[in-house]
């Protein structure tokens, strides 16, 4: 099978809003009016984002997930995206998987594949991802202010808690470990989240490499400060038999979770509330913003932990 006819079995599929789709040179898109264009672009590299044993279905589905999460840390709606794809060979089986993960969570948000690449070569997966916002009222890193309440979705850790599992650090029963699997492979986007606290959210970003180094960035580039109490407590890491420093370890720097960190005014809480639930989401909130620059993380008795947590770094 040769690339060509790769890309018309596996991705290739009738344009429904760009004008060029997959086949043609370009995609033209065009954002609706008082729209702006919000693009992000992720890469997926074997042995450094997902292990060579994963379920390519689980693997579609993740390579898009983690640019939708992307688009919701903004309280963008998904648009389109493109695909680079390179591959040891054309194996049809782990194809019409992976194809299979991918467009499926595509449809479910209305995201068009519209272009691409393919290439032989390590396994490495490249998607940019296109979504549109209301001009001027994108969620921003740069927006928390002293007072704000913090808020993550979901839970934090589990995706860690899987990979420890694999490298044999750590022992769970086998549902809790599925369960943690699964948060691992296929993390959900909340996007509908992200839509929703567009205008009561001050500053968002998604977790991706740990939820210290996360909330740095924002405090980083908002010029504030922030204490946060103890996490350590979340989703499957309350699970019984998992030491609690373990746990903090996983929750702050573990990352892979692609869960939302937002800031709110006090007075915004019943409005984040009912965004919460109007997306389905469940959110927590974790500590308050300071004016005063630094994180201070605080455990359940309410002293202040001195160890440092660090954030996932490729190159450190």
């Amino acid at each position: 099978m040769g690339e060509f006819e790769l890309i018309e079995r596996f991705f290739k599929r009738p344009a429904r809003r760009s004008p060029l789709g997959v086949g043609d040179d370009c995609a033209l898109l065009q954002p609706a009016p008082g729209m702006q264009l919000a693009v992000s672009t992720d890469m997926l590299v074997e042995g450094r984002h997902f292990l060579s044993t994963v379920d390519p279905l689980r693997l579609g589905h993740k390579a898009l997930a983690v640019n939708l999460s992307d688009l919701a840390a903004c309280g963008a709606s998904p648009l389109a995206f493109s695909l680079a794809l390179a591959l040891p060979a054309a194996n049809e089986a782990w194809l019409e998987r992976f194809s299979r993960g991918l467009l499926a969570l595509a449809d479910s948000h209305g995201c068009e594949l519209v272009g691409g690449d393919t290439t032989q070569g390590p396994l490495n997966i490249c998607i940019t991802v296109f979504g549109e916002v209301p001009a001027g009222g994108a969620l921003l890193r740069s927006g928390a202010r002293a007072g704000d309440d913090i808020y993550v979705s979901g839970s934090v850790g589990d995706a860690r808690l899987a990979l420890e599992v694999f490298r044999g650090r750590l022992s769970v029963p086998a549902a809790v470990f599925e369960a943690a699997r699964a948060r691992l492979e296929q993390p959900t986007p909340r996007l509908a989240l992200g839509m929703a606290l567009r205008g009561i959210a001050s500053a968002a970003i998604d977790i991706s490499d740990g939820l210290a180094g996360d909330l740095g960035h924002v405090l980083s580039q908002s010029g504030v400060g922030a204490r946060v109490d103890s996490v350590s407590a979340f989703g499957l890491l309350a699970s019984p038999g998992i030491p609690v420093d373990t746990a903090l370890d996983l929750v702050l720097s573990g990352g892979d979770d692609y869960e939302l960190l937002f800031t709110a005014p006090p007075s915004a809480s019943k409005a984040v509330q009912a965004a919460a639930a109007a997306s389905a989401t469940p959110i927590t909130r974790i500590g308050t913003i300071h004016a005063e620059p630094g994180l201070q993380l605080v455990d359940r008795s309410g002293a202040v932990l001195m160890r440092r947590f660090t954030s996932f770094d490729h190159f450190a």
